[in-house]
């Protein structure tokens, strides 16, 4: 029985993110991906148009879900604002962690990938996890916790179960940015 279109286009999406997973970006093929996802080059490029459409519509989610969070957290302030926005960076984080390693294994390209607006969003998550404060120690802070909390989202070592993980993630984060919760 032949796959619906929606299918298709599932599949090659979900065989594209494990495959740049294991072989990066650059290390798998178009024809790398219809093999694994049990479809013809042809088929896959009826779908998208080339790698950089999949890796656009892979990382497409994630990036709506920060957005989503920065939107979310927009009207609020002070220790609130910290709160919110580090366990929302580290629920988002640890739900698309493969994503994650992802744009961890090609930062530099992804940054200025037009699409995505990376730099955009992590000037929002930078803004926000400093309180919105202009202070070198709280901006320093953020800077560590964007980036602690992507380094170790990114990571495939399991140090603890997801739910301990997330305990300490935001614990540790909250503590850099000389916060307590509430």
């Amino acid at each position: 029985m032949a796959r619906s279109a929606s299918a298709l286009r599932g599949q090659i999406l979900e065989s594209a993110l494990r495959l740049f997973a294991v072989h990066g970006f650059r290390g798998t093929s178009l024809q790398d991906i219809a093999s694994d996802a049990g479809c013809s080059k042809a088929s896959l490029l009826y779908h998208f148009a080339g790698k950089e459409a999949i890796l656009t519509e892979l990382l497409t989610p994630a990036r709506d879900a920060v957005a989503t969070l920065l939107g979310r957290v927009a009207g609020l302030e002070g220790g609130r604002l910290v709160e919110e926005t580090v366990t929302g960076y580290v629920d988002l984080a640890l739900r698309y962690r493969r994503e994650i390693q992802l744009l961890f294994e090609h930062i530099a390209e992804m940054s200025c990938h037009e699409d995505l607006g990376v730099m955009e969003l992590a000037d929002g998550l930078l803004d926000a996890l400093a309180g919105r404060s202009r202070q070198a120690p709280a901006r320093v802070a953020a800077w560590m916790v964007l980036g602690a909390v992507f380094i170790t989202s990114a990571s495939d070592e399991e140090v603890a179960p997801d739910e301990v993980l997330r305990a300490e993630m935001i614990r540790s984060a909250l503590r850099t940015l000389d916060h307590t919760l509430s």
